[in-house]
């Protein structure tokens, strides 16, 4: 009995494959499960117990967070004070760190900015910071984090020190509920690798003023005062979003930009989203029929909650389409109109012979969602039928409160609109859930 039981021990050891596969490979399958799990390999073996303190990525996600928030902060094993243990653990090198700070009471956020000096010291690559509490000051050392190629930040005051003029090194930042406050007026950071800039519900934005003359995609949202013609001021741009949450006549700190100053700037964009509270604004005055060059670069365009029967609105995506040669796919999700607005002016103009006066050549698909069946909607879906003679894919997604018999109406009457296209295929789908 106790030499088969040997031999067992013997043969188990002998199948132990994963402890004699290469470093680097033990080090990716560590990183591949979640913390708490790589930690507790330690039990394996002798050869197992330090073996996690060598991860270059450590993840303390949302999942994580919630499991460890109930204890509090500095329980025995509260959030921070695990945190706090891993950090004290670990050796070398951490390229990778996330990190969601749940929501609970702190006095203040001294204990981030410990991890973050950390971080500094042992050549972060990437950094993510998701803050559930309060805003908080912005961790003081991160600006000594100078390797950083990718930074998110959540919920905190930018507020970093006066010789700081930049991070070299980084290619993608995120920043959502950021006040960037009144210090930074004039400041100017440079950002010569950044690829892609994402800005979600910041506050104070005409205060973040960078250099990134490399920036290939730019996402603005909520951010009403930022100074966008300054943030398109970038030769490389291939993907622009902007989107407003609320109409613009609530703030009083706006650049003053329209659709033909603003579209001068893409010349090389190549997908373009835009929501009809932006549009709203970018249309205030006079729209051009055409604009003094046109946007070549551009073969995706999302109009996103476009009211067909605003005739301003339906100018301005005429405009785009007459001014866009090569677009290949134009998605637009419709936006309930107000019942007391009169669609007749829209619904005429684009009855009207010369409403498009241009043939759209390359574009081969298109979708639409939320559609209700108005008149307006109706006539757009048929006016792009007949001047898109390369259409392959034209996709319907009616409204979820449209019933059946409407959705059927819809059907039936594009079904009989005329097509430039002999390839192009007509698809309906229910509503999305």
């Amino acid at each position: 009995m106790t030499e088969n039981y040997r031999a067992g021990i013997v043969t188990c050891a002998k199948e132990d494959r994963i402890s004699n596969l290469p470093e680097h490979l033990i080090d990716s399958i560590l990183e591949r499960v979640p913390l708490e799990e790589a930690v507790r390999t330690s039990i394996l073996s002798k050869n197992w117990r330090y073996r996690w303190t060598t991860m270059k990525e450590l993840v303390f996600d949302q999942q994580f967070s919630k499991k460890f928030a109930k204890n509090g902060a500095f329980g025995h094993n509260g959030f921070i004070r695990i945190v706090n243990k891993v950090l004290f653990f670990h050796k070398g090198p951490i390229l990778k760190f996330h990190v969601h700070v749940p929501n609970m009471f702190l006095d203040n956020f001294e204990e981030v900015d410990q991890w973050v000096l950390f971080l500094s010291r042992n050549g972060v690559n990437e950094l993510l910071l998701n803050n559930s509490n309060r805003r908080s000051e912005l961790p003081s050392y991160l600006f000594c984090c100078l390797e950083l190629t990718k930074l998110e930040l959540h919920k905190c005051c930018f507020k970093p020190p006066l010789e700081f003029e930049g991070f070299l090194n980084l290619e993608k930042l995120r920043l959502e509920d950021i006040d960037f406050g009144a210090r930074l007026c004039g400041t100017k950071f440079n950002l010569p690798q950044l690829k892609k800039l994402s800005l979600l519900k910041c506050t104070n934005v005409y205060n973040f003023n960078i250099k990134a003359t490399r920036l290939q995609e730019l996402i603005v949202y909520a951010c009403h005062d930022a100074m966008l013609l300054r943030l398109l001021d970038s030769p490389c741009l291939l993907l622009v979003s902007i989107a407003f949450e609320k109409p613009i006549e609530d703030f009083v700190r706006v650049e003053e930009m329209n659709l033909a100053t603003m579209l001068s700037n893409l010349s090389k964009v190549e997908y373009f989203y835009i929501n009809s509270y932006f549009l709203k604004f970018l249309i205030a005055e006079k729209i051009p029929k055409l604009l003094p060059g046109a946007i070549s670069s551009l073969k995706h365009l999302w109009l996103l909650d476009i009211q067909l029967g605003d005739l301003n609105q339906l100018h301005a995506v005429l405009c785009f389409l007459r001014n866009s040669p090569n677009l290949e796919k134009l998605f637009v999700r419709h936006f309930d109109m107000d019942p007391r607005v009169d669609v007749g002016p829209a619904s005429d103009h684009l009855e009207s012979p010369n409403c498009l006066d241009s043939t759209l050549d390359q574009l081969k698909i298109v979708e639409m969602t939320c559609l209700k069946g108005s008149k307006p909607e109706l006539l757009f879906i048929k006016l792009l039928l007949a001047h898109s003679p390369s259409l392959q894919k034209f996709t319907i997604k009616p409204s979820r409160a449209s019933d059946v018999q409407k959705r059927y109406d819809i059907a039936k009457e594009v079904m009989q609109f005329p097509r430039a296209s002999t390839k192009a295929k007509m698809f309906f789908f229910d509503p999305e859930p």
